[in-house]
């Protein structure tokens, strides 16, 4: 989507800080829109129907995740050789097609409708490396790229319950809900996305400071593997662990909050996750003051070993009765997202800087989701298959003790390897 500058436009966007402020108001705003057509569903129940002797429900959320995961792989190729141009429309029509599943779903009889969650997950697993095309190898993408990573962590929240308000105060139910979520959030959507293509490319000095991003072939992808893979397995590796519980969390939050027996309000949501976004915001945008790439690269290893400490003490302590859910529920997401969007925003970005390596984040954060998104579909199917006869609250609790562990431990190497990789690393890379 190519637009004219206008005049309001160049006024607004004539230093760093105001473009910096601009980026990221408008990129968080955009995916926020963008992520009511994936998660708004997961507030409702979808009881009374099975398949095969397994929970419609539980059909929905595999179905969406596999499109999801699918085009998380088909997203290495393509979103690491996407060029800057028709951005924009790529990203109506990507959501253009989920929102039309989302049509199908409320038409189609249930619980033959499930399908239509598979075309819904695809398209819209491309959207995240789309949309952080426009803010990535700048001195200020610290800061822009995690307000646009906890735009999720607040979406999620958002999207929830505005579901919920659609089915109790307008009568919609359950079925049209999703479509009509979308109907809210298409106007906004269209508007952030003009305002995004105004967003100006990196300058000389971005350039200078985190190297040039450029699409990468098949050769150049081949040839960054070769050079880290040790590094790339351990951290691909974190993003397995934590992207399982993320997606668990956000999928089946609103039915370990029944099990828990607490009461549930719907509201709590929103709650949670702007409390979360606001704090995770605080210390991830406090990285661009770190100029040497490599100090903020290892500090970002040292938040995500923090998150997965922080998930492990508070389970324990809600197992142990010593808080209740709602605090639980908080600090098990903040330790989660300390570890998850550290990989959306920054980590990757100044991986790429401190190796001088013109290439694209999108590439590492798509081989990284890819597999992150496999493991959550194992998961998911294996509860489903065998069919474990535990509620979501007993089996994520413990997911989350045996994931706090290994994600230590895995953190621990993927430091040292890179610790090591700095020593002995020779910047002999040819540019692309």
């Amino acid at each position: 989507m190519e637009l004219p500058a206008t005049t309001v436009f160049t006024r607004l966007l004539n230093n760093k800080f105001r473009i910096s402020v601009y980026a990221a108001i408008v990129c968080f705003a955009c995916y926020t829109c963008i992520f009511a057509f994936r998660k708004a569903f997961n507030v409702a129940p979808y009881g009374g129907y099975s398949i095969a002797g397994i929970e419609y429900k539980v059909w929905l959320v595999i179905t969406q995740v596999i499109g999801y995961m699918l085009s998380k792989f088909y997203g290495i190729k393509f979103i690491s050789e996407l060029k800057r141009v028709n951005r924009g429309y790529i990203i109506l029509i990507l959501v253009g097609i989920s929102w039309i599943a989302w049509l199908l779903f409320a038409l189609l009889p249930p619980p033959y409708n499930f399908w239509c969650l598979f075309f819904n997950g695809f398209p819209l697993g491309m959207l995240w490396g789309v949309v952080f095309s426009y803010v990535e190898g700048r001195r200020a993408t610290d800061f822009i790229g995690a307000a646009l990573a906890v735009s999720f962590i607040f979406a999620s929240g958002l999207a929830k319950s505005t579901a919920q308000w659609v089915m109790n105060g307008w009568g919609v139910n359950e079925y049209w809900m999703p479509f009509i979520v979308g109907l809210i959030f298409m106007a906004p959507l269209l508007v952030f996305v003009f305002l995004m293509e105004k967003i100006p490319l990196p300058d000389k000095e971005d350039i200078k400071h985190r190297t040039e991003r450029m699409p990468m072939t098949a050769e150049k992808r081949r040839e960054f593997v070769q050079q880290f893979l040790t590094g790339i397995v351990l951290l691909v590796i974190i993003y397995i662990l934590v992207t399982i519980l993320r997606e668990i969390r956000d999928s089946f939050m609103a039915d370990m909050w029944r099990e828990s027996g607490e009461v549930f309000q719907p509201s709590v949501f929103a709650k949670t996750e702007t409390t979360i976004s606001l704090v995770i915001l605080i210390i991830i945008a406090s990285l661009v003051l770190v100029k040497n790439n490599f100090r903020a690269f290892f500090l970002a290893q040292g938040i995500m070993l923090t998150g997965f400490i922080l998930c492990g003490i508070i389970t324990w302590m809600f197992l142990q009765k010593h808080v209740n859910t709602y605090y639980w529920t908080t600090f098990t997401g903040l330790g989660l997202y300390m570890v998850y969007i550290p990989y959306n925003s920054m980590l990757f970005d100044r991986l790429l800087a401190s190796f001088k390596y013109a290439g694209t984040v999108g590439f590492l954060i798509y081989v990284a989701d890819a597999f992150g998104y496999l493991g959550s579909v194992a998961v998911l199917l294996s509860k489903t298959i065998l069919k474990l006869q535990i509620n979501w609250l007993n089996f994520y609790t413990s997911l989350v003790s045996v994931t706090s562990v290994a994600g230590v431990i895995a953190v621990t190497l993927s430091v040292l390897y890179f610790m090591n990789k700095r020593k002995t690393y020779k910047l002999n890379l040819t540019p692309p």
